[in-house]
């Protein structure tokens, strides 16, 4: 039993079951226990692997998708080049770096990163040499009066979610008690819920739904800004158009593991609803949302590996050929993975999306 089930335990007997969101927070997020508070979970020593870690070719594909649209918009000066949730800043570093020659571009950047960890900013600030970061806890804190082009890969996903089981006309929202001195997970009375209404159109009994409480209002804040200021998002991670069913996962050492099991030894993640974000984008333009392979191959990636694989030999190119293949074959990422982007509404799409 880790440090922090046991506190969640005595919580719990003191006020009651709580939500799987206010679950999650505990998990991730805790001051002194919390998964993201009290290690670096990224690569081979950590507990998974996200694209960025699997090669160079990710994240020089997104910067000059980002560099692109940054001179479609005229190349405006001063802007943010913005990352929401940035790991080790290895994703950021390969923008940069992907970008160094476009005339003007770094110049004109000022790079802003939303973190709430300590020791992954600490990770950032040694990744990131070529600009100096300013850090955020939140995106609100971000700047809102010039340009801001954003890249978010694998940050919604841990963003806790609330998770309903529908009964008849109402749901039953799914909460985390004890029972026998362990985690157990368990479900409340059914009620109405208008924030579910139109998913009793697709939806049966015994159905789970899930919410992500935080995701609206971030959505929200990027696109207006987005829009009033010019700039644009382009949002990956694992998901697909609507919610539906349970995806709660807990991923320790590379393995899936039970959510309650090791609280705060475990990343906790759950799919991403892209319904959801093109829903609360307003008034600017969203992209179709693209499968992660689809949206790199348009973007060069294969001819980008080609290039690099010529001065590879052995073990090396072997391990080249293998990440490319992760990233954009539909049997590894190309397909679990989805992007999409935002705009302003009167600019050109970022390239490698369709509207």
């Amino acid at each position: 039993m880790t440090p922090l089930t046991e506190i969640l335990i005595e919580r719990i007997g003191q006020t009651g079951p709580i939500t799987v969101a206010d679950y999650m927070a505990e998990c991730l997020l805790h001051p002194e226990h919390g998964y993201y508070t009290t290690r670096t979970p990224f690569g081979r020593d950590g507990d998974f692997t996200t694209a960025p870690e699997i090669s160079q070719m990710f994240g020089e594909m997104i910067g000059l998708a980002l560099a692109q649209a940054w001179m479609d918009q005229g190349a405006p000066t001063p802007f943010v080049l913005a990352e929401l949730g940035p790991g080790r800043g290895t994703l950021m570093a390969d923008i940069l770096r992907a970008t160094a020659r476009v005339p003007n571009f770094h110049a004109g950047a000022t790079v802003h990163l939303v973190e709430a960890s300590e020791a992954l900013r600490a990770q950032q600030a040694k990744a990131i040499t070529s600009h100096r970061p300013v850090w955020h806890d939140d995106v609100d804190a971000l700047p809102d009066d010039m340009p801001i082009f954003v890249v978010a890969n694998e940050f919604f996903d841990a963003l806790p979610i609330r998770q309903f089981i529908r009964d008849g006309r109402g749901w039953r929202e799914r909460r985390v008690g004890v029972q026998d001195g362990a985690l157990t997970f368990g479900a409340g009375d059914a009620t109405p819920l208008k924030a579910l209404a139109e998913r009793l159109l697709d939806t049966g009994d015994g159905d789970m739904v899930e919410l992500r409480p935080a995701q609206p209002a971030i959505v929200s804040a990027l696109a207006t800004r987005i829009n009033t200021n010019g700039g644009g998002a382009i949002i990956i991670d694992y998901g697909d158009w609507q919610s539906k069913g349970d995806t709660l996962q807990a991923l320790r050492a590379h393995e899936f593991c039970a959510p309650l099991d090791h609280a705060g030894h475990a990343d906790l993640t759950a799919h991403v609803d892209f319904a959801d974000i093109a829903a609360h984008a307003g008034t600017a333009k969203v992209s179709h949302m693209t499968p992660q392979g689809i949206f790199l191959e348009r973007l060069g990636i294969t001819a980008r590996a080609q290039a690099l694989a010529k001065s590879m030999t052995g073990e090396a190119l072997n391990q080249h050929i293998a990440a490319h293949r992760r990233l954009t074959h539909p049997d590894e990422m190309g397909t679990l993975f989805k992007a999409i982007a935002i705009t302003p509404a009167n600019t050109p799409m970022i390239a490698g999306f369709e509207t």
